[in-house]
């Protein structure tokens, strides 16, 4: 049973801490903690629909594609990029993985897997694509196979950078009973534009045609 006293000093500790850690956890973050920092360095991902792919049977390629028909399964995964910096640009060295299931293991293969590349700024525009073969190994009887891709992607520093006078308006010191002190500077479309035109990502998927992509986009 805890007596009184130690009870009180139990409390007392509680509450210290309570006043202490937030203290400690703001201690270790920037004075200002609603200063805007961004990478220029491109986000890397995997673009939706494409990151997997099945294959048929080449007698299939008129049929209604289906699992009696299926070849085998490719998907890219373990994404990873190292992105280093120029003088005038910011370079992305991307590794991934591409596996393979196959339905029929009986022979020796190898399948070759175009994956494509694309530098994407703004959300929507490709500034520029780069198509790569991967080639995944088989040993006879083996069923699943991985193989290794690799992809070089640069942006622009000039194009990557957000003008001063956006980040000015973005980081600027709002003081209490101001007209916008508590508007979100992201409110604001053109600082929204800004940012927009800056943001750059790579993303990667298998080159599809138009049957391919709309399996993918149907199952």
């Amino acid at each position: 049973m805890i007596r009184p006293s130690s009870n009180r000093s139990f409390r007392r500790s509680i509450a210290l801490a309570a006043l202490v850690v937030p203290a400690l956890l703001l201690a270790g973050c920037d004075r200002n903690p609603l200063v805007v920092r961004r990478s220029s360095c491109p986000a890397v991902a995997v673009a939706a629909y494409v990151g997997d792919t099945t294959l048929f049977r080449p007698a299939a390629a008129g049929a209604v594609a289906d699992a009696a028909n299926m070849e085998a399964v490719a998907t890219i995964t373990n994404v990873r990029d190292e992105c280093a910096e120029t003088s005038d640009q910011f370079v992305s060295r991307i590794t991934y993985d591409v596996i393979v299931r196959r339905t029929d293991a009986a022979q020796a293969r190898q399948i070759m897997l175009p994956v494509f590349a694309a530098v994407v700024q703004a959300g929507n525009i490709v500034n520029a694509k780069q198509i790569s073969q991967v080639a995944v190994n088989f040993a006879a009887g083996q069923e699943r196979a991985v193989a290794q891709g690799t992809a070089t992607a640069a942006v622009s520093r000039t194009a990557a950078a957000v003008p001063q006078a956006i980040l000015d308006k973005i980081n600027r010191k709002r003081r209490p009973g101001e007209l916008d002190a508590a508007t979100d500077p992201m409110a604001d479309p053109e600082v929204r534009a800004a940012l927009r035109a800056a943001s750059f990502e790579v993303l990667l998927g298998f080159q599809l045609d138009d049957r391919a992509l709309a399996y993918n986009i149907a199952k």
